[in-house]
């Protein structure tokens, strides 16, 4: 079962799931003139300005953003960073950056999908994604692509965002401070749940607060490292652009990378960390109180900015400007590794932001597993699906997951095509909705 998993794994995530993710990310951004890149700025502006937000719907734009970014940022930012450059060298980090910068088009193309065609539920609360701009806004011999999404969707999250998670935070746990796993998963246990059983209102209002506090002081303590070792900088980008053009030769535990290498293992893990083209921060987008889908889009666009741009990028600043990357060590080992050599007591920030963002993503993807259930079956659905993923985490915590995070991984990929497939197809409705509200301006 294994080896199959793993031949599905390498055939869904290969060069066509690539330049599927990459190929979108270019023909939006084209589409779009680059606008997200240029309307940084604006969006920012939007954000600060419209935190409460006017118009229908469940939660604020701020909180809707915080919301997404719950779920992405997690121990992708950690330890998929160092796994990347582990396996595909410095180089991969410079093509985390370029699938960073073609999928705020992508991420920016979902949201304004999102809330032009989102639905309320029998109980008035609001649902968008992939699933309702399939129905919605496709013909109906698309439709069975919502249903493979919303399928798909809410059986990844009880993997990569769930039963991953916990074992994540017990293992570091048990390794830094020798507790227990079993602990580890009942703490988790009451904590996710008493979040996650409130809903989306209760999981915003956690994010809005915790999101912003994570992500500073992961940011804070990873530029301590960048100021303190400054005259190290430059020749650490030089590293990454030159192992992204020209491959990295062995060195020391490593086992040397070619281009193809490093473009696979960035793009992978980017996408991995801020999950631009899956389709999963729509969800959370549409229940966004706003009647302007191009303004949301510019906001839910800021997600991977902040995401890989800033958090990735600090991750794998410190870890190429330590040197670690040679050592052959991967994973948040490779992380922990760096901060530890960059200031003493420097692998509790891993301990301490793995546990912070892996308990973000839970509740975040909660929700998103939650509205493909929906989807599927009605919000008769609700609670127990709640029930059923508060249950799974110590369960996590305890096992060893290595064919659940392949089948998970797996599952990952097969969300990303029918939403890339229907991104395609609505993106002249993209544009055109971009091109009238910034007419109008």
């Amino acid at each position: 079962m294994s080896e199959l998993i793993t031949a599905i794994n390498e055939l869904a995530w290969g060069p066509p799931m690539l330049v599927l993710l990459l190929g979108t990310g270019l023909y939006l951004s084209l589409g779009l003139r680059f606008m997200t890149v240029r309307k940084i700025p604006v969006a920012l502006r939007l954000l600060l300005q419209g935190r409460a937000g006017k118009g229908e719907g469940d939660i604020s734009p701020f909180n809707a953003l915080m919301t997404s970014l719950s779920a992405t940022i997690g121990t992708g930012n950690i330890a998929g960073v160092a796994t990347a450059v582990a396996l595909g060298g410095p180089g991969a980090l410079f093509w985390m950056w370029i699938t960073a910068l073609l999928g705020m088009a992508t991420k920016y193309a979902e949201a304004v999908c999102a809330v032009r065609f989102r639905e309320q539920d029998a109980l008035g609360n609001y649902s968008g994604g992939p699933m309702y701009y399939i129905r919605n806004g496709l013909h109906k011999r698309w439709h069975w692509l919502g249903f493979l999404f919303a399928l798909f969707g809410s059986l990844a999250g009880f993997g990569l965002a769930n039963t991953v998670q916990s074992n994540s935070v017990a293992e570091v746990l048990n390794d830094t401070f020798a507790i227990p796993p079993l602990a580890t998963g009942l703490i988790l246990m009451v904590l996710v749940g008493a979040v996650v059983l409130g809903g989306i209102k209760r999981i915003a209002s956690v994010a809005s607060w915790l999101v912003p506090f994570m992500a500073f002081s992961y940011v804070l303590m990873s530029l301590v490292v960048l100021v303190t070792h400054m005259e190290a900088l430059p020749g650490a980008v030089l590293t990454i652009i030159d192992s992204a053009m020209n491959g990295t030769a062995a060195a020391g535990g490593f086992a040397g990378a070619s281009v193809w290498a490093a473009l696979r293992f960035g793009v992978a893990r980017g996408v991995f960390s801020n999950e631009a083209g899956l389709g999963s921060a729509p969800i959370a987008h549409a229940a966004a109180r706003t009647n302007q889908p191009v303004q949301q889009g510019m906001i839910a666009m800021l997600g991977t900015f902040i995401d890989t741009l800033v958090i990735c990028t600090m991750t794998g600043l410190v870890i190429v400007i330590m040197d670690v990357w040679p050592t052959g060590v991967s994973g948040a080992s490779l992380t922990s590794m760096a901060f530890a050599n960059a200031f003493p007591g420097g692998q509790y920030v891993v301990t301490f932001g793995l546990c912070l963002f892996a308990f973000t993503t839970m509740i975040g993807w909660s929700f998103y597993g939650e509205r493909c259930a929906v989807f599927l079956l009605g919000t008769r659905v609700i609670m127990p699906f709640r029930i059923a993923w508060v249950i799974a985490i110590p369960l996590g915590a305890l096992v060893e997951l290595d064919l659940v995070w392949l089948i998970a991984d797996t599952l990952n990929a097969f969300m990303a095509i029918p939403n890339l497939i229907a991104l395609i197809l609505l993106s002249p409705l993209v544009f055109s909705l971009s091109r009238e509200y910034f007419d109008r301006r």
